[in-house]
């Protein structure tokens, strides 16, 4: 294992270099927090394909190939299809608003006043998305160097809040960069190829498995759809996945380069799931399908390429955690904590000054990430509530207030309020892991956003004609919009 732990070792000091340099780079509010807006295609399209595609993309997405075959694909191809949808159809739009969260662009729609509860739910998916990635160290590291669950995640956890601390996201981008080129190496180009050579084909595969393993819908109608709601949908959303739209240098990159990495994304879904399928015809009698990927990578793989793959897994697991801490931090100190000590950040502060704040809040959710992730064993339920938290309660407010111009501040509010509330309830009925919450929570924060909209005044003509401006990429707001009719005279 010499040769394996070397290059893990050289991966990981290279992460912590990365951050070095990047921190050189990071000398405003705009270069830390969304890289300058200067990505071209390439490197967006990269980084993109890197936080979206974690360790759940990876090893999770290898045990359902393990566990249901090629249909077990679904849960990443929905996130693929998501990135795709939101590339095609908001990236543009939203790269032109300039904002840095996604609770700046409601109050920037609705005229305020949406931003505080917004950013609360957002912090909320955001921190447990960074606790269950950065859980996922421990299975990594153990397979790597058999380390305790506690040290694994210290270290891990360590490296990443540390890089991402010293330079924001010039560093995320450059150590995502490097993890999407060991991804694409480690997994699609040796990891798939060689476990269908071991495992003798497809056609041995195909004689040694049920035929529902090769069936497209294997997985189950009502799991593909609940897989569509959360994770489709949440892509449309998250703070982690806009701030990377912030990052591209034009609209144009946002829209081409996200198209890129949606596309990518539905190819590593199916490696992953034939990857898995593989390991069951080698391995068919698992304790459990999450092992199939640290299985098949240290039972199968020559030196070198097996310390390689490893990287590739603990790339995914990376580049999704630091993703999701600046993304924490980011809400927690713009969106949660500014507001609500009534703090308009002066002119006399320097961008210098913003810089140092921001670098604050990412180092101590970096350390609140690591004790709960400590503190926490049901990584799949702490990932469904944030999940179905953020799809239930923003959801609604955010794709209306870009596709509805009668949407107003109140019913945005009165949807995050009655989605999340209902989620909760409904988790409390059903369970959390069950598909009638988010099904029952989405339904309701609808039914709160238009009844309430169409009962309160619409938004000011000038706050629309501003977000118009913004949404076409002004400096000057358009002309107001004609008052909307009331309905009697429409």
């Amino acid at each position: 294992m010499a040769v394996d732990y070397t290059v893990i070792v050289l991966y990981l000091a290279g992460m912590l270099a990365m951050g070095w340099w990047g921190m050189r780079r990071a000398r405003s509010k705009s270069e830390f927090l969304v890289a300058g807006r200067r990505l071209g295609p390439w490197m967006y399209s990269g980084t993109m394909a890197a936080i979206v595609l974690g360790g759940a993309s990876t090893i999770g997405g290898v045990g359902l190939g393990y566990t249901y075959g090629l249909s077990g694909a679904w849960m990443v191809f929905t996130i693929g299809l998501g990135l795709l949808a939101l590339s095609v159809f908001f990236s543009a739009r939203i790269a032109r608003l300039k904002v840095y969260t996604v609770s700046e662009m409601l109050d920037l729609r609705y005229g305020g006043r949406a931003g505080v509860i917004s950013g609360v739910v957002m912090w909320a998916y955001t921190l447990m998305l960074a606790v269950t990635s950065t859980i996922a160290y421990a299975t990594i590291f153990d397979v790597l160097f058999d380390l305790p669950r506690t040290v694994a995640i210290v270290l891990g956890g360590t490296i990443v809040v540390a890089y991402s601390t010293l330079g924001g996201m010039w560093s995320i981008t450059l150590t995502d960069m490097v993890q999407f080129v060991v991804k694409t190496v480690g997994v699609l180009l040796l990891l798939l190829p060689i476990a269908v050579v071991k495992a003798g084909g497809f056609a041995e595969m195909k004689a040694a498995l049920p035929t529902s393993y090769f069936e497209p819908l294997g997985i189950g109608g009502e799991t593909i759809f609940t897989y569509v709601l959360i994770y489709t949908f949440g892509m449309l959303i998250g703070q982690d996945i806009w701030q990377r739209v912030f990052t591209a240098r034009t609209d144009r990159v946002a829209k081409w380069g996200g198209t890129v990495a949606g596309t990518y994304c539905l190819a590593y879904a199916l490696a992953g799931a034939v990857i898995g399928t593989a390991a069951k015809v080698m391995y068919p009698k698992l304790p459990s399908a999450d092992h199939a990927f640290a299985t098949i990578v240290k039972d199968e793989l020559p030196m070198g390429v097996r310390g390689l793959v490893l990287a590739a897994a603990l790339a995914a697991v990376m580049s999704t955690s630091s993703g999701a801490l600046i993304a924490c931090a980011t809400v927690a100190n713009n969106d949660i904590w500014s507001r609500l000590r009534g703090a308009v950040v002066k002119k006399a502060e320097g961008e210098h000054d913003e810089v140092k704040g921001n670098r604050l809040f990412i180092l101590v959710m970096g350390v609140a990430v690591i004790g709960i992730a400590l503190a926490l064993n049901d990584v799949v339920q702490a990932l469904t509530v944030a999940y179905n938290l953020l799809v239930a309660g923003l959801l609604v407010p955010i794709l209306g207030g870009l596709l509805w111009r009668r949407g107003t501040v109140q019913g945005a509010l009165a949807a995050v309020g009655v989605g999340g509330l209902a989620v909760i309830g409904l988790m409390w009925a059903y369970g959390i892991l069950a598909n009638e919450p988010v099904y029952y929570g989405l339904l309701a924060s609808l039914a709160a956003y238009v009844i309430v909209s169409l009962a309160t005044r619409p938004t000011d003509a000038a706050v629309l004609a501003n977000w118009r401006a913004r949404l076409a990429g002004q400096d000057t707001p358009a002309e107001p919009d004609p008052p909307v009719p009331a309905p009697a005279t429409a």
